[in-house]
């Protein structure tokens, strides 16, 4: 074992893009620093040279598939990966892979770890079964307040065994003053975004679900009542094989007449630089995001977010009326409310430069207090440790110096 530290297995069906992914990575790279060995389950992705960076070691595994036979097939195989690289716990974070890493914890008398990633919905009892692995988990991680009353409801798992680790950010790779201008105009030429053009930017998958075409409708208000001014509306984000809801995307915003002011530019890949790149960040959800990363990654990036008010990101914002305007590090709004979304995007276009920086500094102040990847990284390692009786986490803290996050900028008043 590298180190003398314990053999960690994580299972995840591919490695491309998403809060669970990057968790993986942080994760690999936290058990490699503490001394362990990180193992990582996976049918790949484009993530990987980031796990092996990490210090993780990548096994080609068919992760993703939701067949029963197979996910019993894979038991079998896990459980010989777990007997041959001496695994001393599994730690899953997706629905199918996750029973067949139960069923090979079980036989091989090992911890089980699960994260509980996304409000998965459950339409009937068969959904619900399937889903219940998730919260089967010897110790089981929420990423959120709101998951774990999610697991309370659903599933009656008592409070001993579940552990609110938000998912947090490298303050360094997102930091406004470690990015340099020429990574902000690049991707400005690639949106075809002229200078001083602002910005509404939506990172998110291309799905239903994540209120892309919520805010079409909202630039086709703001446009109709001549409150758009030159700003454009980029959306960003990995369509995964769904070509339909693109066309369906293509078609409205053709009807609409804001071809040219609202872009699908794809998967973009340097995030940091495009939160820098936008005036604002909107976050359409219309079902509950179990956390929500753009809002975070955002606010470490000094860029106002609006949000809707439901899952997780009103645990990640301070927004009315829970928080006082000159307190506020962004907006919530009502999910599927082109209307309300689209005045709120008024709001933020308005916004003098000062009060844009007041709030970017407030946010980013905000994150660097309860959202950072080493908090997280310590205390998934604590969750191992108090499984394991090892000391993961104070060998981390040891090889891994905390870094100041005092905000470069301080807050004004």
């Amino acid at each position: 074992m590298q180190g003398g530290g314990p053999t960690i297995l994580q299972i995840i069906p591919r490695l491309d893009a998403g809060g669970a992914e990057v968790a993986v990575i942080d994760m690999a790279e936290a058990v490699a620093a503490a001394g362990g060995r990180a193992l990582v389950l996976t049918e790949g992705g484009r993530l990987v040279p980031r796990v092996e960076a990490a210090g993780g070691e990548v096994i080609s595994f068919p992760a993703a598939t939701k067949n029963l036979f197979r996910i019993w097939a894979n038991a079998d195989a896990i459980a010989a990966v777990v007997r041959r690289e001496n695994v001393a716990l599994i730690h899953a974070r997706s629905r199918a892979p996750a029973w067949s890493g139960l069923i090979a914890a079980r036989r091989c008398k090992v911890p089980f770890v699960t994260t509980y990633h996304g409000a998965y919905k459950e339409n009937g009892a068969l959904k619900r079964a399937y889903n219940s692995v998730m919260a089967r988990g010897d110790v089981v991680i929420a990423n959120s307040g709101f998951t774990a009353n999610l697991i309370r409801q659903r599933y009656g798992t008592e409070d001993a065994r579940i552990a609110v680790i938000h998912r947090g950010l490298d303050p360094a790779a997102y930091d406004p003053a470690c990015i340099g201008p020429e990574r902000v105009a690049a991707l400005r030429a690639a949106w075809g975004v002229a200078p001083g053009q602002r910005v509404i930017l939506q990172a998110a998958r291309l799905t239903a679900w994540k209120g892309q075409s919520v805010l079409i409708e909202s630039a086709a208000l703001l446009k109709a009542s001549g409150r758009l001014g030159d700003a454009v509306v980029v959306l960003a984000g990995d369509p995964q094989g769904r070509d339909d809801y693109v066309a369906t995307l293509a078609r409205r915003i053709e009807d609409l007449g804001l071809k040219g002011v609202v872009r699908l530019v794809g998967h973009v890949v340097d995030m940091p630089a495009a939160y820098l790149a936008a005036h604002v960040t909107v976050v359409a959800s219309t079902e509950p995001e179990a956390f929500g990363r753009t809002v975070i990654e955002a606010a470490a990036m000094r860029c106002p977010v609006i949000a809707t008010a439901i899952g997780a990101p009103p645990e990640n914002i301070l927004a009315p009326p829970k928080s006082e305007p000159d307190q506020a590090t962004g907006w919530l709004v009502p999910p599927g409310e082109a209307w309300a979304l689209a005045e709120q995007i008024h709001v933020a276009l308005r916004l003098t430069a000062v009060e844009r920086d007041r709030m970017g500094d407030r946010a980013r102040a905000h994150v660097l207090a309860h959202f950072t990847k080493r908090n997280l990284q310590l205390e998934t390692l604590g969750v191992y440790d108090r499984l394991l009786r090892t000391d993961l986490a104070q060998r981390f803290q040891g090889a891994v110096p905390a870094v100041d996050t005092t905000p470069l900028i301080p807050l004004q008043s």
